[in-house]
């Protein structure tokens, strides 16, 4: 064993020694560490991700397509808006049982094809890449491990360097995946790699901004409040919607709460229909057109008499809780706003007498085909 596959060794036993004797003290760690994750990777690899960007922008791809699972495939959908609003190029999410289970192989020249992966260790993500590669894609790895089979497998790799986490539900992986992204299409879209004054300004507030954001216990009244909930529905319109996306799964594998997660308009498609004063719904709502696009769902879930929590700027509509975000970007909003609603997951898991940081039946590293 290496010295530092030992150090990882000795860690991992500490944090499962403390998970034993304070349920989510792991969770509680990860959480507490994104400011200076932001900061550290903003700091480090801005030249890295500069230069892989630099390197897309003179392929100039024709279409983008992000392979990802779990926590790692709402990184990926916010991708996807970023690249389709900021970039105009077309943008989705890959279905990689089409290449690992029905054997296809698309072709996929003049695109790229970002696999999104903390481990880079699931072997279906990686035979995404591999099969976009022969057909004449460039390809690009973002994981938190850059020994990973997906790192090798890609022309490029990122890494975000969020350091050990020690929950198996991911916190800090997720939001420095987010952060990445954004460096990466936002340098390809100014065609040397570089972001433009706005971003970096942007990026500069980063971590003061998720500081005061998990400084608020607002999200301790959420959780009590919600401690016996039967089911919960989240939603958000745009940039918003992955992290309606990732608050929903939070819940689910940390506390075993059924949560649906719909965009604010597939909402009003017909799962409108189930909610009531006994389904709580926690709406993100930002400022920007996808915040504004929500007033008129927030109305209808009013209609409806549900119990709505608004997570923004603002309260919308009178709802019944709001907990609030800081008034910011809606590209930047995504890495903020997911804060206190990770807090919120591990406070519902805690008060219903879960561990959080080993959800049963769960492991760090999936690997799916």
């Amino acid at each position: 064993m290496s010295p530092d596959e030992a150090a990882v060794a000795v860690s991992e036993q500490r944090d499962a020694g403390a998970s034993m004797t304070s349920p989510g003290a792991g969770m509680t760690a990860d959480i507490g560490e994104q400011p200076e994750v932001y900061a550290h990777l903003a700091h480090t690899q801005s030249n890295a991700i500069a230069a892989v960007a630099e390197r897309i922008a003179r392929r100039r791809p024709r279409y983008v397509l992000y392979a990802a699972r779990g926590t790692s495939d709402h990184a990926a959908l916010y991708a996807a808006y970023l690249t389709e609003i900021r970039l105009g190029i077309p943008a989705g999410l890959a279905s990689p049982s089409t290449v690992t289970v029905f054997g296809s192989r698309p072709d996929l020249a003049d695109c790229m094809v970002v696999g999104v992966s903390q481990s880079g260790g699931s072997p279906d993500i990686a035979a995404v890449l591999k099969s976009a590669a022969e057909s004449g894609a460039v390809t690009v790895a973002v994981t938190n491990n850059p020994e990973s089979a997906l790192a090798a497998q890609a022309h490029h790799h990122i890494d975000i360097c969020a350091g050990h986490e020690r929950a198996v539900a991911a916190t800090k992986t997720y939001t420095a995946e987010l952060l990445a992204l954004f460096m990466l299409i936002e340098g390809i879209r100014t065609g040397n790699g570089k972001l433009a004054e706005p971003e970096t300004t942007a990026l500069a507030s980063l971590p003061e901004l998720a500081r005061t954001v998990l400084d608020d216990d607002t999200v301790v009244e959420v959780a009590r409040r919600y401690r016996f909930a039967d089911r919960m529905v989240t939603t958000g319109r745009g940039y918003a919607y992955p992290t309606a996306r990732e608050t929903a799964l939070k819940l689910m594998e940390t506390s075993y709460l059924p949560a649906l997660a719909f965009s604010g308009a597939d909402l009003l498609h017909g799962p409108l229909a189930m909610t009531d004063p006994a389904v709580p719904v926690l709406a993100v709502v930002g400022d920007g057109p996808g915040g504004a696009a929500m007033g008129d769902v927030v109305g209808r879930l009013e209609e409806q008499r549900a119990d709505v929590v608004v997570l923004g700027p603002r309260n919308v509509g009178g709802a019944s809780l709001h907990i609030p975000a800081p008034a910011v970007d809606e590209r930047i909003a995504p890495m903020v706003d997911i804060l206190p609603l990770q807090r919120l997951a591990l406070s519902v898991a805690v008060s219903r007498g879960e561990n959080p940081d080993a959800p049963r039946g769960l492991r760090k590293v999936t690997e799916t085909l």
